[in-house]
């Protein structure tokens, strides 16, 4: 999905991000708005190796906020269809106990939008 990058100010990457839909977007632009330092994706966490080393499952949360030390999960998808994300969570905090992560469902995500007038449509 290729979206309009804004020239975000409190990005903390090196790369300009390419969100994966316009809720990603729109976040940032709210984050980046209230001047929360932030990066894109920059993290992918081992979830599971085959025998051999070689990765079987990841996991790669949308955002990190560096001064909060904090990483963001969105997920659009309907309620019913976040088992496997709610899964990769439970592992992902099992696995690295030290990590802070938030994960916002589609309701959040429409509540934000609300709040702030965000036009989230696909």
């Amino acid at each position: 999905m290729t979206l309009e990058t804004p020239d975000f100010q409190a990005y903390r990457g090196q790369e300009p991000p390419r969100f994966a839909n316009r809720a990603e977007l729109e976040c940032a632009k709210v984050l980046d708005y209230y001047g929360v330092p932030w990066q894109y994706e920059p993290t992918t966490f081992v979830l599971e190796r085959a025998a051999d080393g070689t990765v079987v499952e990841a996991f790669k949360p949308d955002f990190y906020l560096p001064e909060q030390d904090l990483y963001l999960e969105l997920t659009v998808m309907k309620q019913s269809l976040v088992t496997r994300k709610n899964r990769k969570l439970r592992k992902l905090r099992e696995l690295y106990p030290d990590i802070r992560i938030k994960l916002f469902y589609k309701r959040d995500i429409q509540r934000l939008a609300e709040r702030y007038r965000l036009d989230l449509a696909s």
